[in-house]
């Protein structure tokens, strides 16, 4: 079982960058989906990116297309989200997931479709 660790939030002002960092345990790390969601105060998670195991399929959210990306060092056991040209709503608890070993272009959007999640890092954008 993958245990996940992310790091790299906190208070950044609008038109900023942060790089996010998820930390896994485990030996199979490559054979997971790895996705980041997060969670505004009042609001229900939500979807902001995924990346197959080993990397050659990525899906983003409307709502960071463009101004994000998500990267995995295998070797490391690592994944990573960029965001730039950060706003006042990225504001949320950031989650990093693991999920299955077989990639699904649909479900991979969805919550309920990975097995692991970590305990998440706070991102803050001032206005």
């Amino acid at each position: 079982q993958v245990q996940l660790a992310e790091s790299g939030g906190g208070l950044v002002q609008t038109g900023g960058s942060l790089k996010l960092s998820c930390a896994a345990s485990g030996r199979t790390f490559s054979d997971y989906a790895m996705a980041w969601f997060r969670q505004a105060p009042g609001k229900q998670r939500e979807f902001v990116t995924t990346i197959s195991g080993r990397g050659g399929a990525t899906v983003y959210s409307d709502s960071v297309k463009g101004r994000s990306t998500i990267s995995r060092d295998n070797a490391k056991n690592t994944v990573h989200l960029q965001i730039d040209s950060l706003k006042p709503e990225d504001t949320a608890v950031y989650y990093c997931a693991a999920g299955p070993m077989t990639w699904d272009s649909v479900q991979c959007t969805l919550g309920s479709w990975y097995h692991t999640w970590g305990q998440g890092t706070q991102v803050t954008v001032s206005s």
